[in-house]
């Protein structure tokens, strides 16, 4: 048949036989359910195309979808948040939107949305998917909309969206275990808008151009992903009927995929989701008319592991630790343990890039990111607790991880009171070249944590935090943050200067520097980098790359990372895989730990040798000077160590340390300076640093 005249009317719905399992009758929209007889699964002739099909005030075309029961998931394969297969049960008929809703519908809604089409190149036309929507607006919409129509109408469920893209099929796409040349929208891994890595190019995302699904669906394998009504939450086994997910949660869940990611994505039982208040170029959304289920939701997930029994007092001894006048060191001890499967879903290959706080109650908390591949939609962050008093680190749980979102990269930070900070990139799917920044806190430890709020919502360079924390002199949180998704090319600083509640990027719109020696720009030189304030106020830092002659850059801020002047350091520079940290000390030196391929100390016998890999230095004159003080190792004989991430394995002896990692440190209230690596938890004390390494035998 042919859709009636209107905005689709050039669509032609091609009406297959339904092969799903479907209630009889065709009860009114939004009804109660029929009877436990009523509901007997069996199957039922389509009825009559004209009569499934309808069309609203402002346009909309919808399609009747019947009653049925299917299975929920993937039973192999796909993402483990598709498992347990279960089967659901949607219990009333639903309209569907046949389309995702246009710029032109929700412009009648808010008429000031017009403004954003053709952000980044896209979503340019009326008969375009609705993009930069959040969460809240299509719900406001949704209400918008009934109000206007004096009909229910809402966001589906994930249970009904999946119910309806199957459209009766057990297949990966509802097309089968291929989607056609037809869906494909730039079909990658996209970098866009942070990098032309990638063959990344804006795409038309007009509604209603390939060929519908079985039940007259369009787009329900790409174009735009769409808002669900769920909490995002793992499933659980047994039958369900009309599942609503999860009481509470910190994502929402969104289905279908997109334009400019990859298949897999697409698939009838992918999962994805992100935080309600996220917009970007990715997600759209679609409407049902119909009453919402009368289901109760499934209780708010367990706490993971790292969040369980976490002591609020704190302990009498918690300042008293080993003489500070004896030198003191221990490790490496490894910190990234695996967990059984089943207590940490995420957990993959590749664990790197940690970030590292000491808890009121005494506990050390870290956090690192987990995945398959670095620009993998997969990566989400997990974390492990060494709770006072312990010698072993728990193994790794999760944390925080958007579904189907690129979680790079964390930073933790405990403030004067207290409170504890965690601040992430999220992307707005694959890549660190799309983060937005979101921060988080917690009062008791890391037992709880608020749900994360957006503090640089844009997607875009700029917002990927680093682990170096700090409060100013004059009350302002700094956090510095990658300005690229490059090895070189600078650090931001976001900055608040009311407790977390707003923010500002200084360098954010300004040129690019050069980064020369003398010249003065507008952020950091170097990524990832490191910094303190020095006694007179100014910032000092330290980053990784845009060597000036030869050595890691030094950049100067004298009014709290407006401007800063570059200069070239005493430090050799470093390169991938590795990641450089500064402390100011409690007793008053300012530490810095990096790597160096060759570098000089002297030993208990005044014998000058050589040592390389992880070093500490010190500089007792706020920077103007420094003393390579001795490798960070245990002064042991040759051996091997695992050293994880991007580290592999190396040997450590009395010359030599880790050759590489990514650094996170912070000292706790009895002395000790606790520093990891990408696998490796070291913890010595002041005196050991300046302690002249032992003689060779």
């Amino acid at each position: 048949m042919v859709v009636q005249p209107g905005r689709y009317s050039s669509f032609t719905v091609v009406l297959f036989p339904i092969c799903f399992v479907i209630t009889t009758g065709l009860a009114p929209l939004g009804s109660s359910p029929a009877s436990a007889d009523e509901q007997t699964s069996r199957d039922a002739p389509e009825p009559s195309g004209q009569d499934r099909y309808f069309e609203n005030s402002i346009g909309m075309k919808f399609v009747r979808i019947e009653p049925g029961s299917f299975l929920i998931g993937n039973p192999a394969g796909g993402g483990f948040d598709e498992r347990p297969v279960h089967k659901v049960t949607i219990s009333r008929p639903l309209a569907f939107a046949v389309t995702e809703v246009t710029n032109a519908q929700y412009e009648q809604f808010d008429p000031e949305h017009h403004k954003l089409r053709g952000k980044l190149g896209l979503s340019r036309e009326d008969d375009e998917a609705a993009v930069f929507v959040s969460y809240g607006d299509a719900a406001e919409f949704c209400k918008w909309l009934s109000q206007k129509e004096g009909k229910p109408y809402r966001l589906p469920t994930e249970a009904e969206w999946e119910y309806a893209c199957r459209a009766g099929t057990t297949s990966d796409y509802s097309t089968g275990d291929e989607l056609p040349a037809s869906m494909h929208k730039n079909v990658t891994t996209s970098w866009f808008p942070g990098s032309s890595r990638g063959k990344d190019r804006p795409v038309k995302l007009t509604v209603g151009q390939a060929p519908p699904n079985p039940w007259g669906l369009f787009d329900m394998h790409g174009n735009v992903e769409e808002w669900c009504g769920d909490w995002y939450g793992p499933y659980e086994s047994g039958d369900q009927t009309d599942p609503v997910g999860r009481a509470d949660g910190d994502f929402r869940v969104t289905r279908g995929g997109s334009h400019s990611t990859r298949l897999e994505f697409l698939r009838s039982a992918n999962r994805s989701g992100t935080l309600p208040d996220d917009r970007s170029w990715l997600i759209g959304f679609r409407v049902v008319q119909g009453e919402p289920p009368e289901s109760r939701p499934l209780a708010a997930m367990r706490p993971p592991l790292n969040q369980r029994d976490v002591k609020q007092e704190v302990p009498p001894d918690l300042a008293k630790g080993p003489d500070p006048a004896e030198p003191y060191f221990r490790g490496p001890r490894q910190f990234v343990n695996a967990p059984p499967p089943a207590d940490c879903p995420v957990w993959a290959r590749h664990n790197h890039c940690p970030a590292l706080v000491n808890c009121p109650n005494g506990d050390l908390l870290a956090v690192w990111y987990t995945c398959r591949s670095e620009p993998g939609r997969e990566l989400g962050i997990v974390a492990s607790r060494l709770r006072h008093g312990q010698s072993q680190w728990q193994p790794a749980s999760p944390f925080w991880d958007a579904p189907d979102r690129n979680d790079h990269a964390s930073a933790l930070w405990l403030d004067e009171r207290g409170t504890i900070y965690h601040f992430n990139g999220l992307s707005a799917a694959a890549t660190w070249g799309s983060l937005a920044t979101i921060m988080r806190t917690s009062s008791d430890s890391g037992a709880t944590w608020s749900k994360a709020r957006l503090i640089r919502p844009e997607h875009g360079l700029r917002h990927m935090p680093v682990e170096s924390v700090i409060r100013s002199r004059e009350g302002a949180i700094l956090v510095p943050c990658d300005a690229v998704v490059g090895g070189a090319g600078g650090t931001a600083v976001l900055i608040s200067r009311d407790d977390g509640r707003t923010w500002t990027d200084p360098g954010e719109g300004r040129p690019a520097p050069d980064f020369s020696a003398g010249s003065t720009g507008a952020w950091i030189a170097g990524i990832h980098a490191g910094f303190a304030q020095l006694a007179d106020g100014r910032l000092m830092a330290f980053g990784r790359g845009n060597l000036i002659d030869g050595r890691m850059p030094m950049s100067v801020s004298d009014d709290l990372g407006q401007n800063w002047t570059y200069a070239a350091s005493p430090f050799p520079g470093i390169s991938g895989g590795q990641r450089l940290v500064v402390l100011r000390l409690a007793e008053g030196p300012i530490l810095f730990c990096s790597f160096a391929k060759r570098s000089t100390i002297t030993d208990a016998s005044a014998t000058e040798r050589p040592v390389s890999g992880l070093f500490a230095a010190l500089s007792t004159d706020e920077g103007k000077t420094w003393s390579i003080k001795r490798p960070i190792t245990d002064d042991g004989p040759p051996r091997p160590v695992d050293g994880g991430g991007n580290t592999g394995s190396f040997t450590m002896s009395h010359s030599s340390a880790e050759p590489r990692g990514y650094l996170s440190i912070c000292q706790t209230p009895d002395g000790l300076i606790h520093l990891i690596s990408s696998k490796q938890h070291y913890t010595f004390n002041l005196a050991w640093l300046n302690a002249a390494a032992p003689a060779l035998q």
